[in-house]
């Protein structure tokens, strides 16, 4: 299973959420069922992150959204987003993994 998310920072709060983002890795890291879990920035808009994530399975990502590091972020991120991420969840059908 696969999730994008595409979030942009208000002005001024680029480095906030870049670090936040950034942060998340290694808590994610520790989650069992995620395989992959990429933060990259816009090349010509540093106000644009996206996070692309993968999951064994839902279960796996419900367990993801459900940990005191994602609640935290997701609380923090209101004061630092400019609008709402944007969410996509995707069903994988080829991959290249060098």
């Amino acid at each position: 299973m696969i999730v994008v998310a595409k979030m942009r920072a208000k002005e001024g709060s680029e480095e906030k959420l870049k670090d936040a983002l950034v942060d998340m890795v290694s808590k994610v890291n520790e989650e069992e069922g995620t395989l992959l879990y990429t933060i990259s920035r816009s090349q010509s808009d540093p106000k644009e992150f996206l996070i692309s994530e993968k999951y064994v399975d839902m279960d796996a990502f419900v367990h993801h959204t459900s940990t005191p590091h994602f609640k935290e972020l997701s609380a923090s991120l209101a004061s630092i987003l400019d609008g709402a991420p944007e969410v996509g969840m995707y069903d994988e059908l080829a991959a290249l993994d060098k």
